[in-house]
This record gives C-alpha cells, sequence and structure tokens, in this order.
C-alpha cells in the first residue's frame, strides 16, 4: 500500500511536470498541485486506455496509468482546468 501511493506521487510529479512543460503558457500552480495534477491525469489516462483497449477488466475502469497515459491524462486535466478555471495562461 505505501508503495503504491510513492509510486503514485513519483510518477505524478513527473505527469504534471511534463504536462505543465507542454501545455503553452504559465500556469500559476504550486508543487503539491502539480503532483495532484499528475495523480488525477494518471487515473485519466488508466481511464481512457481502459475505454479504448479493455486490456484490465478485472481492475475496473477506475485504474492508474503507466507513465505515458499519466501525462496525456495530466495534459488533459490542466487543458480542463485552464479551461473551466478562466485563468488564461501568460506568454511570456
Amino acid at each position: 500500500m505505501l508503495g503504491l501511493i510513492i509510486s503514485l506521487i513519483v510518477v505524478g510529479i513527473i505527469a504534471g511536470a511534463v504536462a505543465r512543460l507542454v501545455v503553452p503558457g504559465r500556469q500559476n500552480i504550486s508543487i503539491p498541485m502539480t503532483i495532484v495534477l499528475g495523480i488525477i491525469g494518471s487515473f485519466v489516462g488508466g481511464f481512457l486506455g481502459f475505454l479504448i483497449f479493455q486490456h484490465d477488466p478485472m481492475d475496473g475502469f477506475f485504474q492508474p496509468a503507466g507513465i505515458i497515459g499519466s501525462i496525456i491524462g495530466a495534459i488533459i486535466v490542466l487543458l480542463v482546468y485552464i479551461r473551466v478555471s478562466g485563468r488564461r495562461s501568460v506568454r511570456n
């Protein structure tokens, strides 16, 4: 259980950081929010992977994804967050 939590945090920081680098503009979110972004993105990526491939029905549709799925999910979550919150990315 502890290993799962630690791996979710590590994947979360990597996926959240890559998503923030890929999405243009500057997002004013903190490092803990970047980790949360990556963790939520991991579950979004796992859900999308289940919908597309229906690979592992034993775990259900709510499961974490690998690093590629987590990055894709984090990008989607970040774009939705920017759109919903009404905040504009600041271009420098």
